[in-house]
């Protein structure tokens, strides 16, 4: 280099890193200035008309029912149709998830709202394989742009149209989520004897249960899961687990009823066959009458509230059965504080995910209590003719409903939804809200059917 001439600051190769940088750094602020200019996100605020309520069941159900209907909002599909759906929440889960709409659409069809029921079904059927696979979820925001606007305590976007998630965060396929999809459908039918809908997806609902079939059914009649992959997708639980082998009996059993009407007698009667021997797969495979319950799965004999509530609310143990389910659930305090805690017993900590006990919360599926869980506590001891209990849990219920002013996804030890530093639960979750408001009206029904008062047991009006 001659003398006087100054080496370059810059080099060759620092100008493509300093390109590189430079676009990063306007994305990133042109992302910040976007993600600024979004609304803040507000916490519904108690519905009007709360204080005329006469008792505190009726007022949890107004708060529950209002959380309920708040999560249906119009959103845009691909080819320009827009459809009102169920989204599961409004700040982490503003989007449609195929078992929280199956679930909520029981309290849904109660409040009459058919229209969001059927259109949001029909947001699933739209996005289903030809082999059967219905989305885990529709969705529009991705998993980190969604983070963010919680973090900022912004609402999230909904304009873009909705697009289907087959796989969970897990890399899972949901088994139990095409499953109840089905059983949602069905009972929709049932609620609202829409048989243009029934004909014209009878097909697809046939592809929901065989595509599950296809991946999973074992020789001995019931259906295998991966890790990570039913409701409680926290926890590890692989092979023939009790809780997705309920709901899958339970999508046979209804394909039965209707398959005489939709497609034909030789169809009714192989599907009833593959429920029943599926029901006597269950019994064998999970009834334990030494521990008085249906256990978890071959390597887990911990009772496990969802499949032992469901086989009662859905008519598939003896009445025998479900007393010794209750008395074991009442006898290990699943419905304390708050009703109803997911299971009693240990479950292997190197099996709960990472995510989860890196956030402080390895109790979400074990030790937690959800509201869903508590209204199928609630159905199912009025399957057992168990009114009065069935008021007193629904009392409780509505109690946290009330003090909470929402309904929120899951509560701790101490009676109190759960939050950490990393996490604070959803609300509200359109889930319990569903669940609790279908539960109230299962108790009405029971004590219109026998013409009894409710407030005869200090349970509050059932009005």
């Amino acid at each position: 280099m001659k003398k006087g001439l100054k080496r370059p600051i810059l080099k060759r190769w620092h100008w493509p890193v300093l390109g590189l940088f430079g676009t990063l750094t306007w994305i990133s602020s042109h992302y910040y200035i976007t993600l600024r200019r979004q609304p803040l996100f507000k916490r519904r605020g108690l519905p009007s008309g709360l204080e005329e309520k006469n008792s505190l069941i009726n007022q949890g159900l107004h708060i529950a029912a209002d959380n309920l209907r708040g999560c249906i909002e119009p959103r845009l599909l691909p080819d320009g149709q827009t459809k009102r759906v169920l989204c599961a929440g409004h700040r982490n889960f503003r989007e449609p998830w195929a078992r929280d709409l199956s679930f909520a659409s029981y309290g849904l069809l109660e409040l009459g709202d058919y229209e969001a029921v059927r259109e949001s079904l029909e947001v699933f059927l739209y996005f289903q394989t030809p082999e059967g696979q219905f989305p885990v979820k529709v969705f529009s925001t991705g998993v980190v742009d969604r983070y963010l606007h919680s973090l900022f305590q912004r609402e999230q976007p909904t304009h873009a149209p909705l697009r289907p998630k087959y796989i969970s965060g897990h890399r899972t396929r949901s088994l139990d989520g095409n499953l109840l999809l089905v059983v949602a459908c069905l009972h929709y039918i049932t609620k609202t004897l829409d048989d243009d809908f029934a004909r014209k997806h009878w097909g697809a609902l046939q592809r929901g249960i065989r595509w599950v079939e296809a991946h999973s059914r074992e020789k001995d009649g019931l259906i295998t899961q991966e890790a990570f992959s039913d409701w409680a997708d926290s926890l590890a639980r692989t092979g023939e687990v009790l809780y997705t082998n309920i709901i899958y009996w339970k999508a046979l059993h209804e394909m039965a009823r209707y398959a005489g009407k939709y497609g034909g007698e030789a169809e009714a009667l192989a599907w009833q066959r593959l429920a029943d021997s599926t029901q006597i797969a269950i019994h064998s495979r999970f009834w334990r009458a030494d521990l008085g319950y249906f256990v978890t799965s071959r390597e887990l004999e911990n009772l496990s509230s969802a499949g032992n509530l469901l086989a009662i609310a859905w008519d598939l143990v003896t009445p025998i059965q479900g007393e010794t389910i209750l008395a074991a659930m009442r006898r290990f305090g699943m419905d304390t504080p708050v009703p109803t805690q997911v299971m009693y017993g240990v479950y292997p900590h190197k099996s709960i995910a990472i995510e989860n006990r890196l956030a402080g919360i390895p109790e979400y599926h074990i030790q937690g209590a959800w509201l869903w869980l508590g209204a199928w506590h609630v159905i199912a001891n009025v399957y057992q003719d168990k009114p009065q209990e069935a008021a007193a849990l629904l009392e409780r219920i509505m109690a946290v409903v009330r003090r909470d002013g929402g309904v929120f996804e899951v509560y701790g030890k101490d009676g109190h939804f759960l939050s950490t530093r990393w996490y604070s639960a959803e609300a509200p979750l359109s889930w319990s809200a569903g669940m609790v408001v279908y539960a109230y009206y299962v108790l009405e029904r029971y004590y219109q059917l026998w013409g009894m008062q409710p407030e005869e047991g200090g349970h509050g009006t059932l009005a």
